[in-house]
């Protein structure tokens, strides 16, 4: 009987730390994409105006998100019943976003980014190749004019 009540009062807390980081990063990450809404990213191959370019280069974002454990504790109930897991949703949401303004805070004071791609790979945990993090990669062309 132990065990289970420390099983859940460590889901519990499980839960509530990685709910409020998550809404921490949603924050900072909405505040980030205000202050960077000018800088267009695109995803076609050439620029909307291509006179008077200065400089072309590749600029790119990566970040590598963990999964805690109440994210997997619930994702694996939803393999065992089916569905979509919308708990993984939210990290691969948070995981771009984050990439993509990274790659917009390496082209610095670029006039748009062009030729936009997102990578994404999962990162093993151990040899039952259990997700421990996934990382999610944004690349793309900045244009200096």
């Amino acid at each position: 009987m132990e065990n289970l009540i420390l099983f859940a009062v460590l889901l519990t807390l499980g839960f509530i730390s990685g709910t409020l980081l998550e809404k921490r990063h949603f924050k900072d990450i909405r505040q980030r994409e205000e202050e960077m809404v000018n800088l267009p990213t695109i995803m076609l191959k050439k620029p909307l105006n291509s006179e008077n370019i200065k400089e072309a280069k590749l600029v790119n974002g990566s970040v590598v998100i963990s999964i805690d454990y109440f994210k997997k504790f619930v994702a694996s109930l939803m393999n065992f019943f089916g569905g979509h897991i919308a708990t993984y949703e939210t990290l691969i949401d948070r995981a771009r976003r984050e990439a993509i303004l990274r790659m917009k805070e390496d082209a610095g004071d670029a006039s748009e980014i062009i030729n936009i791609r997102i990578e994404t790979s999962s990162i093993s945990k151990n040899a039952t190749q259990n997700i421990g993090a996934v990382e999610v990669l944004a690349y793309g062309t900045a244009i200096y004019r």
